[in-house]
């Protein structure tokens, strides 16, 4: 089992930035990939950017040059380095982990980014 906590969401105005923070606890060591998505209202969920225990990253387009996912393994933490916010970025996200041989999902209960002046 793994569990996953994120933090760091709020309110900035366009323009800013803000850094999540994802800490994974539990059997971490089976962890290959961690990532984070989004949900805006109305919309479904969708991939902001994902990074591998081989390094591997993936970026949505729509966030391509402005958010950075890096981890901290020392920490078991992945963060998501989020600039340059659109209105358009508002959403909950929320921090996801594989793990395991089959590839289990688990989602931690989101963060609330709003951007809006």
């Amino acid at each position: 089992q793994v569990q996953v906590v994120e933090s760091g969401g709020g309110l900035v105005q366009p323009g800013g930035s803000l850094r999540l923070s994802c800490a994974a606890s539990g059997s971490i060591f089976s962890i290959y990939a961690m990532g984070w998505y989004r949900q805006a209202p109305g919309k479904q969920r969708e991939l902001v950017a994902t990074l591998t225990s081989g390094g591997i990253i993936k970026y949505a387009d729509s966030v391509k040059g402005r958010f950075t996912i890096s981890s901290d393994n020392a920490k078991n933490t992945a963060y998501l380095q989020m600039n340059s916010l659109k209105p358009e970025d508002t959403a909950v996200y929320y921090c996801n982990a594989v793990s395991g041989i089959v590839g289990i999902n688990y989602w931690g209960e989101g963060t609330l980014v709003t951007v809006s002046s």
